[in-house]
Parts: C-alpha cells; sequence; structure tokens
C-alpha cells in the first residue's frame, strides 16, 4: 500500500508524537509540526532510525496564520500532498472559576484549541478539496461533552471543536473527504503540567489513584481510524480510562 503523508501538529510531546510513532511504523510518512523544533528534531531522528518514513520537521505556532500559511505552501512547492491532517495542537492554562480567570489563559486557550486549529484546517483542506481525498482528524476532549468547576473556556473551545467538525462535514459532503473528530478523557502528559504553568507537583496529583489513559491508546485509535475503507467514515470517538465516569468524574483508589 502507498505510503500517505501526515500532518501531525502538536507533534512534539504527548499525544502527537505518539500517534507520528503509530503512523510512522505503520510505513506512513510525516510531516511533523510544533514550536519546541528541539525535540522534533529529536523525534524525527529516532523515527528515521528505526523505520523508512520520511520526516518534514517543522516550527510552527498554529495561533499564527501567516505562518502556517507558509508551511503549507513550502508543502506544496516541494509537492508533497497532504493525506491525513491530525489536528492534535491544543492545551489547558489556569483552572480557575471564570470570573477569576486571567484574560492571558483565556485568550491563550481559545487561539490554540479553536483559532489554531481553523487556521491549518482552512489552509490543507483547500489542497484536499482539489485532490478530491484526505482525511481530517480532530483532538477534541471529553471536557467538550462534560463541562466541569473551573475549566468553563477549555470546555467550550473543545465543544466548538466538535461543532466545527460537524459543520465541515457537511460543506465538504460532495468531496471524498473524511472528518473525525477525537474525545479523549484523562491521558497522562505534560497537559496538565501546561495547565498549572509549569507546577509539576500539582500536575502529578492529577493523576494520583487513577490509571489514566496513555498518549499511545489515543494514537492507536487515531491510527484505527485513519485505516478505515473509503466507504467507512468515523465520526466521532470518545475514550475515557477505565475509572473515568465524565470528563471530570473520576474514582481514585
Amino acid at each position: 500500500m502507498k505510503a500517505r503523508n501526515v500532518f501531525i501538529t502538536g507533534a512534539s510531546s504527548g499525544i502527537g508524537k505518539a500517534t507520528a510513532y503509530k503512523f510512522a511504523e505503520y510505513g506512513d510518512n510525516l510531516i511533523l509540526c510544533a514550536r519546541r523544533k528541539e525535540n522534533l528534531n529529536e523525534i524525527a531522528q529516532d523515527i528515521k532510525n528505526k523505520w523508512r518514513s520520511h520526516v518534514h520537521i517543522y516550527e510552527l505556532d498554529v495561533t499564527n496564520y501567516e505562518d502556517v500559511s507558509s508551511v503549507v505552501k513550502d508543502l506544496e512547492d516541494k509537492d508533497i500532498k497532504i493525506d491525513i491532517l491530525v489536528n492534535n495542537a491544543g492545551l489547558a492554562s489556569g483552572l480557575d472559576k471564570f470570573q477569576d480567570s486571567s484574560i492571558e489563559d483565556i485568550e491563550k486557550m481559545i487561539n490554540t484549541n479553536l483559532k489554531g486549529l481553523i487556521y491549518v484546517t482552512r489552509k490543507v483542506i483547500e489542497q484536499m478539496a482539489g485532490e478530491n481525498s484526505g482525511h481530517i482528524i480532530n483532538m477534541g476532549s471529553t471536557a467538550g461533552i462534560y463541562a466541569y468547576e473551573k475549566a468553563a473556556v477549555y470546555c467550550a473551545s473543545k465543544a466548538a471543536v466538535k461543532t466545527l467538525s460537524d459543520g465541515i462535514r457537511i460543506d465538504i459532503i460532495d468531496k471524498d473527504i473524511k472528518i473525525t473528530t477525537i474525545q479523549p478523557g484523562i491521558v497522562q502528559t505534560d497537559f496538565s503540567e501546561v495547565r498549572f504553568h509549569g507546577d509539576s507537583e500539582r500536575a502529578e496529583g492529577v493523576y494520583k489513584g487513577i490509571e489514566a489513559l496513555q498518549p499511545e491508546d489515543i494514537a492507536d485509535v487515531v491510527l484505527y481510524v485513519a485505516n478505515q475503507p473509503k466507504r467507512v467514515q468515523i465520526t466521532d470517538v470518545t475514550i475515557m480510562a477505565n475509572q473515568q465516569g465524565t470528563g471530570f468524574n473520576i474514582y481514585r483508589k
């Protein structure tokens, strides 16, 4: 089977990194984007040592539309067609009641989780529509289904990912382009450390007493979704840890 070109944002750690490894092991080629280029360099070298995948890396802040456009144009100039887009870049910033949350945290979440996803998708889907083929996989969250305290804006941004995906699917219905939303529950990554602005001790407490999902668990599902026959479009997948009832309803031992 011909190797696909898989474009992954937020690929320098966590779910994005695990997803890159899964696709590389499967035999696909990678376009890895993130703000931390040094991490991407290490990942790319490791993947090249293990498999035969071609790996292109770009330092990219998805909140900058000009930078997003530049990356996509560079790929077009190199005649590299994007077959699969995994919109993984996202974050939570702060855990405060809405009335106490900072505007900086609010804007960071909206800019990354929603505007960044829109910017990347808007540029990539132009190419996919022209080719009449492609698959866009957007990383949502159970937070977009079940709101929880002190996370109103984060939950709203992830709910928007689901609604946006559904709307794009309707608009692109006359094309052979699939749109999928992946909605993970609690996954043990550096997500909480980012949310708590580098407070690793507080971040560790999030995963205490529960066997959280691992990035590889989500990457397995992403690969499964991407490997379905042309006639099959998996629109939504929700994945939670075994002791997780809703987004923040967790039983801790």
